[in-house]
């Protein structure tokens, strides 16, 4: 049972981030990611616990890494959770159909803009917590694509619709992973695009798979749906580039129904397929993941991991 929330403390918190994101829009966007990073500097410093999480994680993902390696690819994971939080403010501003190209460059898109073009099934987009993975959907949105991304609704109501506001205002309808299942079936009947963060630790009864070599409890949903309506499952990255609010919005692959049609067990397979597909987005910056995420929280059996979300 959900614990009571404290109306006034959500207020208060509300206001403040409505401040902070006016006073954002009153400062050049340069200035406000030289102040995240600064802030990301911060974070890593005096946030013990996510940052021995995070090397934990890297240590782990990559063994043949020396010391300085892992602590400069952690401390610049905290920058880049950092810039998020600036991107979010500007994605409404920047992402338009008439300002995308400025910002945004598409690679290896083409196969799958024909598939959504065509519009002759529903298609399914992976993507993970890596670079500006808001930017993926919302970008999809503003070239005019219906799309639906699952979320998992924010604790405080007043963030929660804020947020929620803004990442509709330029057509991505947000779905919560509550309840969702009643209306997916129309949506996919629909042949509307379907999105997932899709590297969240999914607890005792996820599918495990492995991920950076270890297994991961992962979400059956995606695959149970790819498999139900034999949909196309396409992972895409939106890895940042040099340039304040500018990335490279890459298809690392997509996996066709008839890849599974013969496989003993689809579920596993397609779900191993894209984590293995964002592995090799990730690997090509590993400092955007974030690392400090519990994403081996759990293990198989039904363990818990023995490090503080490490398996």
């Amino acid at each position: 049972m959900a614990k009571p929330r404290n109306k006034p403390v959500d207020y208060l918190q509300y206001v403040v981030v409505r401040i902070i994101s006016f006073i954002f829009h009153c400062v050049g966007l340069e200035s406000n990611y030289r102040t995240a990073r600064w802030l990301g500097d911060l974070l890593y410093k005096f946030d013990r616990k996510h940052r021995v999480r995070a090397l934990e994680h890297l240590r782990r993902s990559f063994p043949h890494w020396d010391e300085q390696r892992l602590c400069e690819t952690a401390r610049l994971s905290f920058r880049h959770l950092m810039y998020l939080g600036v991107e979010m403010v500007f994605t409404p501003r920047l992402v338009t159909p008439y300002l995308w190209r400025r910002h945004i460059r598409l690679k290896g898109t083409e196969r799958f803009v024909r598939i959504l073009l065509r519009r002759d099934r529903p298609v399914i987009l992976i993507t993970g917590h890596y670079g500006g993975w808001e930017v993926a959907g919302y970008t999809l949105a503003a070239l005019g694509f219906n799309t639906v991304a699952l979320y998992r609704p924010l604790d405080n109501p007043y963030m929660d619709a804020y947020v929620r506001d803004v990442r509709q205002s330029r057509g991505l309808r947000l779905l919560s992973k509550k309840g969702a299942t009643e209306e997916m079936d129309n949506i996919m009947s629909a042949r509307i695009p379907v999105s997932f963060v899709a590297d969240q630790d999914a607890g005792r009864k996820g599918l495990f798979v492995d991920f950076f070599g270890r297994p991961a409890s992962t979400y059956k949903a995606p695959a149970l749906l790819a498999m139900q309506y034999e949909a196309p499952v396409a992972v895409a990255t939106a890895r940042r580039l040099d340039k304040p609010f500018s990335f490279e919005i890459e298809i690392q692959r997509i996996i066709e129904p008839h890849e599974w049609a013969d496989a003993e067990d689809p579920l596993r397979w397609i779900t191993r397929a894209y984590n293995k597909a964002l592995e090799k987005g990730i690997c090509k910056a590993p400092e955007q993941y974030l690392w400090a995420h519990r994403r081996w929280k759990h293990r198989p059996g039904g363990r818990k991991a023995d490090f503080d979300g490490i398996a």
